[in-house]
């Protein structure tokens, strides 16, 4: 309860330093919209020309995109905007002033990835739950219940997938505070709006085991679509539990590297 309590007010605090600057709110509305017509566009002028793509019809396609704006939103609303203010641009590790985290009575790693909520990001979120629930209407079989629960738990694991690649990108800055790892995540990111099986061998099993990003989106796209087989999400939740658990022991170690503004 306690981390709980910690959360409502970073939430609070962020709000209300966000409603000092209503303006962004418009502007990101029309940013998320425009993102969305560009994204369901190229699905549609793409399947009017073939009905199937590698097994992946318009559905299960539209059903990835969910997946992707959904996850996307959900950086916005914490992830990128806590992990940003630690290791982005006049960051606290740019700046040195990585102190005052430290010497605050609880979990480090709590607390650089829970601190900044964008409340604006709540938008993204529901256009991404929409278009899930279009291509829902759009697939061909009923999504039953057991559907729904597995996709709920691969939907999660996407999100741990994504913030655990986004930590380890983070923490790499500690060794070279100069550079902004996570705009190279940035670019790599992009690929999760496509279907792993799209991609050429190699770069699958990039996108697959390497850098992980086209599994936080086509697994639960899978598994909405009733198309995810079970040794596939074993080795999913497989790969997550261990991937997060290697971020969190990397940027334990990455923080040794921190040099304050008063060392």
């Amino acid at each position: 309860m306690y981390h709980v309590r910690l959360i409502g007010h970073f939430i609070r605090a962020s709000v209300q330093q966000e409603l000092a600057y209503r303006a962004n709110f418009f502007i990101n509305v029309l940013h998320t919209v425009l993102s969305l017509i560009t994204g369901i566009l190229g699905i549609v002028v793409l399947f009017e020309q073939v009905n199937t793509i590698n097994g992946w019809d318009f559905a299960s396609t539209l059903a990835l995109l969910g997946v992707y704006l959904t996850l996307s939103a959900l950086r916005r609303l914490f992830i990128g905007p806590s992990l940003d203010s630690l290791a982005g641009m006049d960051g606290d590790i740019w700046r040195g002033t990585l102190d005052f985290t430290l010497l605050r009575p609880v979990s480090k790693q709590f607390l650089v990835s829970v601190r900044m909520w964008e409340s604006f990001a709540l938008v993204d979120l529901a256009l991404g739950i929409g278009v899930l629930a279009a291509a829902v209407i759009e697939l061909e079989h009923t999504v039953s219940l057991t559907d729904m629960l597995i996709f709920t738990l691969t939907l999660i694991t996407g999100v741990m997938l994504l913030y655990s690649i986004l930590l380890i990108f983070v923490s790499l800055v500690f060794w070279s505070p100069g550079f902004m790892f996570t705009w190279v995540f940035d670019g790599i990111f992009q690929m999760a709006r496509y279907p792993l099986d799209l991609y050429p061998g190699w770069l699958r099993l990039v996108l697959a085991w390497v850098i992980p990003v086209g599994i936080m989106t086509t697994v639960p796209a899978q598994a909405l679509t009733g198309g995810l087989s079970a040794a596939f999400l074993l080795g999913h939740l497989l790969l997550t539990t261990g991937l997060f658990i290697g971020a969190s022991w990397f940027f334990r170690f990455a923080l040794r590297r921190y040099a304050s503004a008063s060392s």
